[in-house]
Parts: structure tokens; C-alpha cells; sequence
């Protein structure tokens, strides 16, 4: 018997999304749920679906890119430098970034996560020495790091002087070794449980779903060191130290406590968005992004978009828009893409201020980024989100 759960956006949302979310809370360990208005259809659980399993773990209703995250820093430079140092801003991000599948870094790649255990697990142990040289690169797909001007809505939430100030924002997650593990232990499930298919689940207290959630953890703290050493090599480039820095994550599972029971939620292309709680979600490369507060609302399990969410399937945006005129209209206004792949156009995504509309009962808006140069994976290469 399927439990309730609340969808925000209905009518943008495809059927598709919405008949797997049903499914996934028809799972025997399933006690909550709720579907974010960026959602569309995934393998599994929906992008953009929460769902809180009792004492179980599902590797797919986590999602293949582990830990996949935002992060977003805040530079003392003001929206100016993009008109005096436009060249010098897209020389950085050519220089300083690294996209593609399997895509190695070169240089120092030293960070205390190397020198955690990854021994938790065969899986991330096998692959500690290729995420040591991946780390500080971006994936494929809808992966990027781009040069923004951020408007401070909301001051309470960060102490800064002046209302508009030069960003960074990028998107990436646990690159090779999280879609390693996912794809280990999903088949575990799947043999456990093979009539679940994707949704097959682990019991956390055995070998493998313990070995799973520790695996897990390790990719959270690598993602996030991804990111960190993205930043500060940018940062480098830049010759100054950032005033604020903020970065969540979505594709995870977290033991929290919702109606006094214990659960593990699934965020899968999901932001946390607890009380109090800053999170970053992006639109697309011509629109804007939006630092945010949580309201903690207990009909979302605290969660908000982690986008604006897929209008279109990859070979339908493909077919949809000329590349070329559409790179040459964000130019006219003003934004500078250095490399794309063709699905990731505008024209593929949702409107995000109708998807911020649709979750106002879950976030409030505390600064507003626009993109000025964008930087992504080109069009050679599978998508890995």
C-alpha cells in the first residue's frame, strides 16, 4: 500500500515523474515522501523526489553521482570587473577547470581526504588513488563552474558590506568513484531484492548496507573536497581571499528524525532545506540561481529543488534549438558561455522563478546570482548527471 506524499508543482511535473514516485513509496520500508517541483523522471526514485525509508538505504534513490553538490563564493570585487577584466575572468576559468568523463587534474591535488580511510569499502579503496588525481574536476552533463554577479537580498544572513559583489558558483559531485560505488552496491540490492528492480533497497545493521553507508559518507566528504580545491584554485588565480562561501549537497541520505522516527532520507536531486538552513539552487546557464533559507517544512522532510528541473529529454533539446543562435543570444545579454554541451540550453530547463514560486512554503530567497561566464563540458561526451 502506497504512502501519501505531497508534490509541489503538479502541473509542470510529467506523469512519468510522478508514476515512480508512486512506486517508490510503495516500498515495504517506505514511511514519507514528497516530490520538489524541479522533478522529472530518473531510474529509480524521480529526480527531484524525498523519500524516507525505515533503517534502509536504496544506492538508486541516491543516485549515481554521489553527493553530487553546489557551492557557491562570494569575492570583494564588485559586478564592474566584468567589464575590466572580462578576458582576464574567462582565462581563469579555462585555465583553472577541468570537464569530461574520466577527466584527470594536473598538479597538486593534496587534500586531507585522501588521508581518510577508504578502506571502508573494496569499492573505495580500489578507486582512491584515480579520485586523488580527479580531484578538483567537473563531470559532464549539467557539471559546471561559472563567474556570476551576486545581489544580496537578505543581509541577515551574511554580514557583507555592498549589495552586489562578483561569484563563483560551480556544480559537480564524486566524479568516477561515486558512480563506482552506486553502481557495486545497487547490484547488490538488485540481487537481494530483485523484484524492486532500482528501488531495491539495503538493510542498514548488515555488512553490505553499513559497508554501503560508510562508502557513501566517504563520497560526501570527497565531493565536497572537490569543490573546495575548484574554489581555491580559482581564488589563486584571483589574488584575493572570498568574504562568504556556502555549498550543499543533493544525491545523498541522511539519518534524520521526522514525526519522532528515525528515517533515511533520500534527497535525490533534492536540496535539505531545514530551518535556518543556507542552500544553493542554480537555473540554467542563462538564468539565475538563488541562495536561499530554509523554512523546515515537514511536508517536504525539510527539502527543497535542487534546479530548475528538465523541460526536455537530452536528445529532445538536442533537436530543438540551434546551438549556435542560441549561444548568440545569451551573448547579446550579456553572458559568455566558453563551452556547453547542446542539451543544456535554456530552452531545455523549466522556468526556475516559476519553480521558486511553486516552493515559497520551503525556502526564502536571501541573495540572487546571475551568470556572466560559464564554463561546462562540450558536447563531446555522455552526460554523467
Amino acid at each position: 500500500m502506497s504512502i501519501n506524499y505531497k508534490i509541489y508543482g503538479v502541473h509542470d511535473i510529467e506523469q512519468g515523474a510522478i508514476t515512480q514516485m508512486d512506486n517508490a513509496c510503495a516500498l515495504p520500508v517506505a514511511v514519507a515522501g514528497a516530490l520538489m517541483p524541479d522533478a522529472h523522471q530518473g531510474y529509480g526514485l524521480p529526480i527531484g523526489g524525498v523519500l524516507g525509508l525505515r533503517n534502509a538505504v536504496s544506492p538508486f534513490a541516491v543516485g549515481v553521482d554521489i553527493a553530487c553538490r553546489m557551492k557557491l563564493t562570494i569575492f570583494p570585487f564588485g559586478p564592474e570587473v566584468f567589464e575590466t577584466h572580462h578576458d582576464r575572468l574567462c582565462q581563469i576559468l579555462e585555465e583553472d577547470t577541468y570537464f569530461g568523463v574520466g577527466v584527470e587534474r594536473e598538479g597538486d591535488n593534496h587534500h586531507r581526504v585522501i588521508y581518510e580511510d577508504w578502506g571502508v569499502s573494496p569499492i573505495t579503496l580500489e578507486n582512491q588513488a584515480k579520485a586523488r588525481r580527479q580531484l578538483g574536476t567537473s563531470g559532464s552533463g549539467n557539471h559546471f563552474v561559472e563567474f556570476g554577479v551576486i545581489e544580496i537580498t537578505n543581509e541577515s544572513d551574511i554580514a557583507i558590506c555592498s549589495d552586489q559583489y562578483l561569484a563563483l558558483m560551480s556544480h559537480s559531485g564524486s566524479r568516477g568513484t561515486g558512480a563506482a560505488v552506486c553502481n557495486h552496491y545497487s547490484k547488490i540490492a538488485k540481487a537481494l531484492r530483485p523484484e524492486y528492480g532500482d528501488l531495491a533497497w539495503l538493510d542498514l545493521g548488515t555488512p553490505e548496507g553499513d559497508e554501503y553507508w560508510a562508502a557513501m559518507n566517504l563520497m560526501g566528504e570527497y565531493a565536497s573536497a572537490n569543490h573546495e580545491v575548484i574554489h581555491r584554485e580559482i581564488a589563486l588565480s584571483l589574488g584575493r581571499d572570498p568574504i562568504f562561501t556556502i555549498d550543499n549537497h543533493h544525491n545523498y541520505a541522511w539519518k534524520e528524525v521526522h514525526n519522532g522516527e528515525e528515517l533515511i532520507v533520500h534527497r535525490k536531486g533534492a536540496t535539505p532545506a531545514g530551518k535556518g538552513v543556507l542552500g544553493v539552487i542554480p537555473g540554467s546557464m542563462g538564468t539565475p540561481a538563488y541562495l536561499v533559507r530554509g523554512k523546515g517544512n515537514p511536508d517536504s522532510l525539510c527539502s527543497a529543488s535542487h534546479g530548475a528541473g528538465r523541460r526536455l529529454s537530452r536528445t529532445a533539446a538536442k533537436k530543438a534549438f540551434n546551438y549556435r543562435q542560441e549561444i548568440d543570444k545569451l551573448k547579446a545579454k550579456g553572458i559568455t558561455v566558453l563551452s556547453a554541451g547542446a542539451d543544456e540550453l535554456v530552452g531545455a530547463y523549466k522556468d526556475i522563478d516559476q519553480v521558486m514560486a511553486y516552493q515559497t512554503d520551503l525556502v526564502e530567497t536571501v541573495a540572487k546570482f546571475e551568470p556572466r561566464i560559464v564554463k561546462m563540458c562540450g558536447t563531446k561526451d555522455r552526460a554523467e548527471d
